[in-house]
Order: C-alpha cells, then sequence, then structure tokens
C-alpha cells in the first residue's frame, strides 16, 4: 500500500556503496528510516539534506517518489546557520526514536525550520529550539535568559545539552556541538 507524507529529512548516511539510509520524522509514522538506492550525478542526495522538507511517497521501508517542498535555501548559504542545521539535526536524531505520529511535534519543527531559513540573528536560534523542543517532548524547561556573549551562549547550551541527557534516555551530546561553539567563537 502506497503511502503520502511529509517528511522532515535528519540525516542520510551510506550503508553500502549502492546505498543509503535515510533518516526522517515524518507527519504520519512518527520517526523512519527508508533504504535509498541509486543516488548518483543523476539523482543527487541534495534534496535529502538535513532539514529539508520533502513529500515521500512510499510503500513500507522504500520510496517510491520523493519531492522538495521546502528547501532552506539561506541555510545553505550561511555557515551559522549551516551549523545550527547540523546541530538540530543530530538532536533531532537522537531524541525522536519512535515510529509513532505526533502532527504538533512535526508541525513545530517544521514551523522552527522555516524561521531559521527567515532570520537573520540566529546567533541564539539553537537554544529556543531546543527549548521548545523540551516543552513538545513533555520535559520542559524555563526559558533561557537572554544571552548576548559567547561564554553565557556556551554555558547555556551546555545546560541545556546535560538537561536533555538527564530526560532523553537516547541522549548523545551531538558530534556538531563543537563545530556550532567554534562557529560562534
Amino acid at each position: 500500500m502506497l503511502v503520502t507524507t511529509d517528511a522532515i529529512i535528519l540525516s542520510l548516511q551510506p550503508h553500502s556503496d549502492k546505498a543509503h539510509i535515510l533518516h526522517t520524522y515524518t507527519r504520519t509514522g512518527g520517526r523512519v528510516n527508508y533504504m535509498v538506492y541509486g543516488l548518483g550525478r543523476k539523482n543527487t542526495a541534495g534534496k535529502y539534506s538535513p532539514l529539508s522538507i520533502v513529500q515521500l511517497t512510499t510503500d513500507e521501508r522504500s520510496i517510491r517518489t520523493a519531492q522538495l517542498t521546502f528547501v532552506p535555501a539561506t541555510i545553505v548559504a550561511d555557515p551559522y546557520k549551516q551549523a545550527i542545521a547540523l546541530f538540530i539535526s543530530e538532536v533531532l536524531y537522537h531524541v525522536l526514536r519512535h515510529p509513532m505520529p505526533d502532527e504538533p511535534l512535526f508541525d513545530f519543527i517544521a514551523k522552527r525550520i522555516e524561521t531559521l531559513d527567515k532570520t537573520d540573528h540566529c546567533e541564539n536560534f539553537h537554544l529556543d529550539f531546543m527549548t521548545g523542543l523540551s516543552e513538545k517532548l513533555g520535559f520542559g524547561i524555563p526559558e533561557v535568559e537572554n544571552v548576548h556573549t559567547r561564554a553565557e551562549r556556551q554555558k547555556a547550551l551546555r545546560n541545556l545539552c546535560d538537561y536533555f541527557e538527564q530526560h532523553v534516555e537516547t541522549w548523545e551530546n551531538p558530534k556538531s556541538l563543537d563545530i556550532l561553539m567554534e562557529v560562534f567563537d
């Protein structure tokens, strides 16, 4: 049976010479992973970049068609936004582990991706995102105070990661955490 759903791309990982594993968060199925074959020059992996939103038509775990519905264009061109997008996609990869649909959570993430793409001032975006995400996941934290300096931002981010570690069983500090701290240095 074919199913069509919107999906947020979390990551695309090589599996073999001819296959990749596409990790997604879908509107209708929650976290779903798919095998993707034949990503060559003709069918590039570009449509599967982290935080892109695609409309997938699938048959079980096999993608029949994938159509981009939202490409975060300014994120691709801005190194600060790229670092934030990489960090957020890693956070979502570790936090969203179950194949359970949650439309309000999907809508929250999709709207925040669009906001990141449109904003000019993104230095605290990842802090606000994690705060909002924790609320949607049911273990909300108090709002992060306004941070203005590099040291305040780094301390707030480390505190948020520690808080997520206490509340999310599958949490691992994102590998992109150090990159994010360095970009905003």
